[in-house]
């Protein structure tokens, strides 16, 4: 690879090694890993021919020293998490405008999902669960949440979402990975029941802790679940929204997994692993509850760190 032709962005984030490099021009990027990469790479080009809104791969092969590379066609500069910031103008209200893209690109991926249904086994909920929940690390790190509460909750879920057609899906979805023309890190796709990256999109965003900056409104989420519906109707397959609690326990699960620190002395550390904790948690006695998870009541990590919740701490 000339680095004359191509500009450092970044590591590759999470579990996933490599880097990020954009073109001169900005109209590619290119990600350089492993055997990981090669399976991404080979998805997306599946996912393309799907009707996804993914980028094209343009080109790909194996560099000098083995590591293989993947040249893509870039969906924009500004990913919709970033255009929100750029728009906030001191605000705290999630731009209007940023809404109406989210829920643009997010029907289209739930049509093109809707459109082509994976045949699963009869096991194949059950595996979403763990994988989407990534349940073995959150009970490794929690062997306190590893009861027969929780697994009959996660049961429960995926009774609620027992003919819901599945479909590959991303795992990792929200606004960091959604630009106007589509959506990238695939990493972590898996198959999911109908619903499940795009329904929570808004959702999730308590769980960023609140220091993302912006917060969606109720009339936002109405709306934007509403758009959903329309195009699962229109797909001929079930609403999304009446299947969201079931879809946001083992999402809450996902944000959990990876974030208990090795080192006690980690503070900051400590206290996102507790916080997650919280969540979890709040969201468990709800669904139990009502079936449901409204994550609006759900405090800030400020909030949290003042004394809200401390309770449910380990």
């Amino acid at each position: 690879m000339r680095t004359t032709d191509w500009r450092f962005v970044k590591k590759r984030t999470a579990d996933a090694d490599g880097t990020v490099y954009v073109s001169a021009d900005g109209t590619r990027y290119r990600r350089t890993g492993g055997a990981a990469l090669r399976g991404e790479a080979a998805f997306q080009q599946m996912a393309a021919a799907l009707g996804y809104p993914v980028p094209r791969v343009l080109q790909q092969g194996e560099l000098g020293d083995g590591t293989f590379f993947a040249d893509e066609e870039s969906l924009g500069r500004q990913s919709l998490h970033e255009k929100a910031l750029s728009l906030l103008d001191g605000g705290r209200v999630l731009p209007d405008q940023v809404v109406d893209q989210l829920a643009e690109v997010s029907s289209r991926l739930l049509s093109a999902q809707a459109a082509h249904p994976v045949e699963a086994g009869p096991d194949a909920l059950r595996q979403w669960v763990e994988q989407a929940g990534w349940t073995n690390n959150v009970f490794a790190e929690n062997p306190d949440l590893d009861t027969p509460r929780t697994h009959a909750a996660l049961a429960r879920a995926a009774d609620d979402l027992t003919g819901m057609p599945l479909a590959w899906g991303h795992l990792d979805y929200g606004l960091p990975n959604v630009l106007p023309a589509g959506v990238i890190d695939w990493q972590h796709h898996g198959v999911t029941p109908l619903g499940y990256d795009v329904a929570p999109a808004l959702e999730v965003i308590p769980f960023k802790g609140g220091a993302k900056g912006y917060t969606a409104t109720p009339d936002q989420r109405t709306r934007y679940l509403g758009v959903l519906d329309a195009a699962a109707l229109s797909a001929g397959s079930p609403p999304i929204s009446p299947r969201l609690g079931a879809l946001l326990l083992v999402k809450s699960l996902f944000f959990l997994a990876l974030t208990r620190p090795t080192d006690p002395a980690q503070a900051d550390k400590q206290q996102r692993w507790h916080y997650r904790r919280h969540l979890f948690l709040k969201g468990l006695e709800q669904y139990e509850r009502t079936g449901n998870i409204d994550t609006a009541g759900f405090p800030t990590l400020d909030d949290f760190a003042a004394g809200q919740g401390a309770a449910d701490g380990p």
